[in-house]
């Protein structure tokens, strides 16, 4: 009898230890083995490799947060670009097809070979619908090529305790100066004018969320943009920036462009709180909650701070705001959303103090004269927004908004100049601006996409309604009591605006054309309480035309060229719009521009040169009731931005507004004054680096003439500051957060004025320059705390 054979080690394990498996067990995985092997032997053939690159529009934009597919015969894989439009995968060695998925894109498939290379790819997309109207909000979209991010990050990492700092981030040619110590509205300076507080010389119009910040017919200056101190910074989502009046959307004090903010639906977490303390007996906190809810997004958040600054007579500011958000997903085509904002402000200043006492050592820097300079502010506003998205791809928004604001403000520009005399009693130039408003608005806009003779186009229509109902006057005061009333009115000024906007893709998306329209109607409505010979009704319209051109002569060469024109408008104040009713009650601003931008991956710049024609215009000057008319002015000059990835966490934006010159038409020239010819912004980013996170911001600003007839009249001195902010994730729920604000600890002034003024009731009357001192170098630490990860 023949003994069986004994198995092997290695056969035993070759079938999976047999012995326990009955006969037909070990036929099926025999079996499955056999089935198997091709696809093992498959996958040993074809070998995993990357795929990276970038994707990018039809002009050349980096495109982020879009999904990249990548299709083969072993299976899909997807990635998401970074807020850089890169992106990288790895798949398998074999023949795979990309395209890229994202809402309102239209995407080429792209087919790469296994010997095709597969890195630094570049996919190219075309929006049927530009990527902004994907929000809830009411936006422009960027009609010249847009290089630079302004997303969350760097508002998420940075102490910012004042609103000038924001508007330090644009790197847009911007120039916001602090006044009067951080508790009034900035003075915003661009292209060779000065917009005063947002509203002259064509104005800056800013909104947030779709509110226009500009307040009209202010008690204090047209166009005020008090109502930015009660955004808080940790809640901004994006910012964007359109150059001039290029776009329909937008009329009332787009004249210099548009900056419109954006604010977050929810925050990533459940919790957020933050703790920060500083220089000059500074400390702000922060907290948000943000629920996770099924088909909605929500937060509410508390933002309050606390400033001396550093004056020898305490600013004593504090600030406290309160901001939410409920948006209702009703279904995949709808959603509704409900925002509110509340803000308290409360502060002393400094004033301007008058340079030469300064420089002779009779007044420190951080001195003052009157020590009851100051104002306090309460507002609100409530808002709801819809959208709804066709199965056609039509949109259409809805918004309206209610709001509230009270203002008070305490000045003495001019100490003891008008009131005075050595022989008479003592009060000083005291004046309280007062300015309680009611305001309310509607907004809408219906965008069509369709296809035009076989071109790509996009209608765009919409319409705007802003009504203001305003008490508003002038007071004379000593130790903030009234002595006398100077002016008193109610005013009540509307305006009501529709526009069209037409845009179309050639030559296969290479040539994108926009023109457009807008029509303006205004009605100033004015009770005056002292005088009724300045009590009237008067009205005023306008159209404003609008033209883009963007031409990329080649998918190849990353050069795309662009043209614009577009004419805005800036309201005059209805108080001297019903007293001058043969004054301009409308001024225009006409902006041309033309420019190149290039794309190379990790590069970008943009090129640009403007010519910026302004008419007549009659302004009221709310300090003394006064008028000043100013004559047709022109501006010409050349920009440059460009924005470089450094590496993966690392990028350097920058960019340099060059004025060449800016002068009224007419003979003698007479220069436009009170505002530099040259601005320049940058920034180094820090992005989440094992941790890490910061920002290193450089801004520059030239000196610039006070007198636009007289070379002799002092100019005003330039800046260059540094400011440093990180944070470092110490814990997954906890970051440590440090900035130093002005890190090269320049001596410099936030605005400079020349004007007549007595410094006591002794002194003679002259003309001297004011201005309010720019912050030292300032330490800020502090603890940031995110609990419950969404």
């Amino acid at each position: 009898m023949t003994k069986p054979r004994a198995r092997t080690k290695r056969a035993a394990m070759a079938i999976g230890s047999s012995e326990l498996l009955p006969r037909a067990g070990r036929v099926s995985l025999l079996a499955f083995l056999l089935l198997a092997a091709p696809l093992i032997s498959h996958s040993q053939s074809t070998p995993a490799r990357v795929l990276s690159g970038v994707v990018i529009t039809d002009k050349n934009e980096v495109v982020p947060r879009v999904t990249i597919v990548a299709e083969s015969a072993s299976g899909n894989k997807e990635a998401r670009t970074d807020a850089n439009g890169g992106f990288r995968l790895t798949i398998s060695s074999e023949r795979v097809r990309l395209k890229v998925i994202g809402q309102y894109l239209v995407s080429e498939e792209k087919d790469i070979d296994a010997s095709d290379g597969a890195e630094n790819l570049q996919l190219r997309v075309s929006y049927a619908i530009p990527a902004v109207h994907e929000n809830l909000i009411i936006s422009a979209a960027d009609l010249n090529p847009a290089i630079d991010q302004r997303n969350d990050n760097v508002y998420k990492s940075t102490l910012f305790s004042r609103d000038d700092q924001v508007f330090d981030t644009l790197a847009a040619g911007i120039n916001a100066g602090q006044h009067e110590g951080g508790g009034k509205s900035l003075e915003i300076r661009r292209f060779g004018f000065n917009l005063d507080h947002g509203g002259v010389n064509g104005g800056l119009k800013v909104l947030v969320d779709d509110v226009q910040q500009n307040q009209g017919t202010q008690g204090h200056g047209q166009g005020y943009l008090g109502a930015l101190k009660s955004l808080t910074p940790e809640l901004v989502d994006e910012v964007d920036v359109l150059n001039g009046p290029f776009s329909a959307e937008y009329g009332d004090f787009s004249g210099l462009g548009v900056v419109h903010i954006r604010l977050k639906e929810s925050l990533p977490n459940l919790l957020t709180v933050r703790i920060q303390g500083g220089s000059f007996n500074a400390y702000r906190s922060f907290a948000g909650f943000s629920p996770a809810l099924e088909g909605a997004d929500a937060f509410i958040a508390y933002d309050g701070s606390y400033t001396d600054g550093p004056f020898i007579n305490p600013g004593r500011y504090k600030r406290h705001n309160v901001t939410g958000n409920y948006t209702r997903h009703l279904n995949e085509k709808q959603s509704l959303g409900f925002k509110l904002n509340f803000g308290s402000n409360d502060f002393y200043s400094s004033g301007q103090v008058p340079l030469d006492l300064v420089a002779s050592g009779q007044l420190d820097r951080f001195g003052f004269i009157d020590p009851l300079d100051g104002g306090r502010a309460r507002l609100g506003t409530f808002g709801t927004y819809y959208k709804r998205d066709f199965s056609n791809g039509d949109i259409l928004k809805v918004d309206g908004f209610l709001g509230r604001s009270l203002f008070d403000l305490y000045s003495n520009f001019t100490f003891f100049l008008v009131h005075d005399l050595p022989t008479g009693p003592i009060h000083g130039d005291e004046i309280q601006q007062h300015d309680s408003r009611l305001q309310q608005g509607i907004n809408a806009q219906y965008l069509h996409p369709y296809t035009l003779y076989g071109h790509a186009a996009l209608l765009t229509f919409g319409s705007n309604f802003h009504d203001n109902q305003i008490r508003v006057g002038l007071n004379q005061t000593e130790a903030r009591r009234i002595q006398a009333v100077t002016t008193s009115a109610h005013a009540h000024v509307t305006n009501v605006a529709g526009y069209v906007e037409q845009g179309l893709d050639l030559l296969g998306h290479k040539l994108h054309f926009d023109a457009g329209l807008r029509f303006d109607q205004f009605r100033f409505d004015v009770d005056d309480h002292l005088n009724p010979g300045h009590s009237g009704l008067q009205g005023s319209s306008r159209f404003q035309p609008k033209l883009n051109l963007s031409y990329t002569p080649s998918h190849r060469v990353p050069l795309t060229l662009y043209a614009n024109y577009g004419r805005g408008i800036s309201s005059q104040d209805a108080r001297g719009v019903v007293q001058q009713p043969n004054a301009p009650k409308l001024s225009t601003t006409d902006f041309y521009q033309m420019g190149t931008s290039h794309s190379l991956k990790r590069f970008a710049v943009s090129t640009d040169v403007f010519l910026i024609d302004r008419s007549n215009e009659q302004v009221y000057i709310p300090d003394d009731g006064s008028f000043e008319f100013k004559g047709r002015s022109r501006s010409y000059g050349w920009e440059g931005k460009t924005s470089v990835q450094i590496f993966r966490h690392l990028a350097l934006n920058g960019g340099y507004t060059q004025v060449s010159n800016a002068f009224y038409l007419g003979s003698p020239r007479v220069y436009v004054a009170s505002a530099p010819h040259s601005v320049a912004n940058s920034g180094l980013t820090l992005s989440d680096w094992h941790g890490w996170n910061g920002s290193l911001r450089y801004r520059h600003v030239s000196g610039y003439r006070l007198d636009g007839l007289d070379p002799a009249v002092p100019h005003a001195t330039g800046l260059d500051v540094v400011d440093l902010s990180t944070s470092k994730r110490i814990r997954h729920d906890m970051d440590f957060n440090f900035a130093i604000d002005n890190l090269n600890d320049k001596r410099y002034w936030e605005t400079q004025n020349y004007l007549l003024s007595r410094v006591t009731p002794l002194d003679d009357a002259k003309f001297r320059v004011h201005g309010t001192p720019g912050y030292p170098i300032g330490f800020t630490v502090g603890l940031t705390f995110r609990l419950g990860e969404k």
